[in-house]
């Protein structure tokens, strides 16, 4: 079929969907007039220019940079607080026994030397300049003098600012706003860069849009990825600027007209394009920097892609795809990105509206049809995406291996009928070729003589040949073709141009895409459909013209999906600028050749409460082992020699009711897995995950225990 996917996904425009967030177009019909957003603008931009200017320093991989505090990398050495009030007590009785031997003169009068070598001896007697009063205050002065010098002494010693900033100074600090930045050189609410480059009009309506409060997160994310298509050649500044003094804060519109999502359920900071997921437990298992702070990801970190096991319950889909799903919907608003979410009818991905696309599988009442060639004309290609999805699982589990053989089949019969019919074949048609069904063969081999094609001809004959045959693939293919030939998806997968067909192709364009798979009653084919969307998705981006784009998948519930062609197109997204995100109730739902490649495949791992121990041998194998410090604490107990030592021992047995002992520490380096099978599978509380994180970059942060909660 011949559907480029790129038909505006709500039917309002006649034009196709454009291009990243670019300066706007002239649309064959204007365009629908955006919803209303989920809050009101504010009266004032206030709220706005304080989210605006907020620090988001540099952090290490992971960390919600927003407001951010950097941490030092290693924890300072605390001392414990019984030690710090006996030293703080000691300290004060020491100054004080000090003082009153001063005062009590039993240390001498030494004490007054440097009084005497200052003072003038005018100041002294009662009969001075300074009368009675005035040399009482020289002289109690002075011992003022002295006195604080002592409790200085006492306070360094007793480490009382120690203990003032432990128990006194948070009772009493007041929680304050974070201050923004107003330094006009360095106000992102200025619009400096576009002033400089000579769009000064442009960045004086977009600051007063700002201020006004007409302006939110979204737009300025959009306006911001428009202004980076002028910095790259994609468009000019006089139409950047146009756009921008035509319609403010709504320029560059995303093709759906939308500005904002229907709702948002998580915290997203479009400036670092970061999604807070939790909060990283203050424990000692936690790098120091990362004990309190937030955790987030954002497209740097998706696009080494993400894995995310654990049972039923423990929050896959509310706390990790939900809150991804929602950020890439509203980078897609930016036109940073395009995603596809798929899961099952009802899995609570996310409501209607926040799609362009929602591909009902199995409804009737589904707006949209799936392409199940992918949207390509090249019968090879279609053979071997749907070879990937139709048998993909039953190919040799062993990462070298393939389904060759499968897209052999398929395209010895898909040529044929494209040269004949000028599409490929409907479910229905193609499972009655690979079946061998006498009466579309023979009308198909005519057709071919009819038209010339001596070389299709010959592939046909070659695949009659086949059938058959021992160890030929058509008899499964055929099998499986069959779960798609059912009641329930007659209006589906339609090839003669009836219906609206959505096809991966359209990821060159920032599309929000849902598809809802028939789970109930179909779960076989619902597995088979999975593949096929993660075999076009991995097809589609590798040969996507504008990279810029970020792609992600979200596919919740990978169960039957990963096969040896799909790690190995996981390994290919990174270089595409794409990424998946793979959620699973367990490890045994890969076959156990792929577990390992699969975890080395995705530079985001995530385990969740409730791992089995088999699964958490997975993840600590991969995670590896660290250098730590191990203490080994040894009693040995004392022996003494002379009667009086014999005397002392029995009294402290009397006493404490234990032998006296003598304790030995010995510290050594030991190399110890990060997370043990054991520790992932018992020491994780519910709600909580442990997670490693890469982004594109390279840089890694090691396992982090997380509260998706927080």
């Amino acid at each position: 079929m011949d559907s480029d996917g790129t038909q505006d996904p709500r039917g309002t425009h006649a034009s196709p969907v454009p291009r990243p967030a670019g300066p706007p177009q002239v649309p064959a019909m204007p365009p629908r007039p955006p919803r209303a957003p989920a809050t009101p603008p504010l009266p004032d931009g206030s709220a706005f220019l304080t989210w605006l200017r907020t620090p988001r320093p540099d952090a290490a991989p992971g960390v919600w940079r927003f407001g951010h505090r950097p941490r030092p990398a290693e924890e300072p050495e605390e001392i414990p607080t019984r030690q710090l009030l006996s030293g703080a007590l000691i300290a004060f009785l020491v100054g004080w026994l000090i003082w009153s031997l001063l005062q009590n003169g039993y240390l001498g009068t030494w004490w007054w030397v440097p009084f005497d070598l200052i003072v003038p001896d005018a100041w002294r007697g009662g009969d001075s300049d300074l009368g009675e009063t005035g040399t009482f205050v020289v002289y109690q002065g002075y011992e003022l003098l002295v006195a604080l010098a002592i409790m200085v002494g006492a306070a360094r010693l007793g480490r009382w600012g120690e203990l003032w900033r432990r128990f006194v100074t948070p009772r009493f600090r007041r929680p304050q706003a974070q201050e923004a930045r107003t330094d006009p050189e360095d106000d992102p609410a200025q619009w400096n860069e576009l002033r400089a480059a000579g769009a000064v009009d442009a960045a004086q309506r977009l600051a007063a849009e700002a201020r006004s409060g007409l302006m939110r997160d979204v737009d300025h994310a959009r306006i911001m990825r428009a202004w980076q298509g002028v910095r790259t050649g994609r468009h000019s500044l006089a139409t950047f600027s146009g756009a921008v003094l035509k319609d403010g804060a709504a320029a560059c519109l995303h093709p759906s007209g939308e500005r904002d999502l229907p709702a948002r359920l998580a915290r997203h900071d479009l400036v670092t394009g970061q999604v807070r997921l939790g909060t990283t437990v203050d424990d000692a298992r936690n790098p120091y920097s990362y004990r309190g702070t937030g955790l987030a990801l954002g497209p740097d970190l998706l696009g080494t892609s993400l894995v995310a096991v654990g049972p039923a319950g423990s929050g896959k889909t509310g706390t990790v795809v939900r809150p991804l799903a929602e950020s890439l919907c509203l980078h897609a608003l930016a036109g940073r990105a395009a995603v596809v979410v798929v899961g099952a009818a009802g899995a609570g991905l996310g409501p209607a509206d926040a799609y362009d696309v929602v591909v009902r599988i199995g409804n009737q009442e589904s707006e949209y049809d799936l392409d199940l060639y992918g949207g390509t004309t090249d019968p090879d290609e279609a053979a071997a995406v749907l070879a990937e999805a139709l048998v993909g699982d039953l190919a040799d589990p062993h990462p070298g291996s393939d389904s060759r053989r499968s897209t052999t089949v398929l395209a010895q019969l898909l040529g044929p009928f494209r040269a004949v019919h000028g599409r490929f074949p409907s479910v229905p048609e193609l499972r009655q070729l690979l079946d061998g069904t006498p009466g579309p063969f023979a009308a198909l081999r005519q057709g071919l003589r009819e038209a010339g094609q001596e070389s299709l001809l010959r592939e046909l004959d070659a695949r009659e040949r086949q059938m058959g045959q021992p160890g030929d693939v058509g008899g499964a293919l055929g099998d499986r073709v069959a779960l798609l030939d059912r009641p329930a998806f007659a209006g589906f997968f339609d090839t003669s141009g009836q219906s609206r067909p959505f096809t991966l192709k359209a990821l060159d364009h920032p599309v929000r895409v849902r598809i809802d798979l028939p789970q109930r009653g179909h779960a076989d084919a619902s597995r088979m459909l999975a593949r096929l969307v993660l075999a076009q998705f991995t097809a589609s981006v590798a040969v996507r013209e504008d990279r810029s784009l970020f792609a992600c998948l979200l596919l919740d519930d990978a169960t039957g999906v990963v096969t040896p062609e799909a790690v190995r197109g996981i390994q290919r997204l990174r270089s595409g600028n794409a990424g998946v995100v793979l959620t699973l109730r367990t490890l045994d739902d890969v076959a156990r050749p792929l577990r390992g490649p699969l975890l080395g495949a995705t530079g985001c791992r995530m385990a969740l409460a409730g791992l089995t121990p088999w699964d958490g041998q997975d993840f600590a194998e991969v995670w590896g082992k660290e250098w730590t410090e191990a203490r080994d604490v040894t009693d040995r107990q004392i022996i003494a020699e002379t009667p009086a030592g014999k005397a002392v021992h029995m009294l402290r047995r009397v006493i404490t009711g234990k032998a006296p002992t003598a304790r030995a520490v010995t510290v050594r380096q030991v190399e110890r897995e990060r997370w043990s099978a054991s520790e992932l599978a018992h020491a994780v509380p519910a709600g909580h995950a442990v997670l490693s994180l890469t982004d594109v970059k390279g840089e890694h942060a090691p396992p982090l225990l997380v509260d998706l909660r927080g």
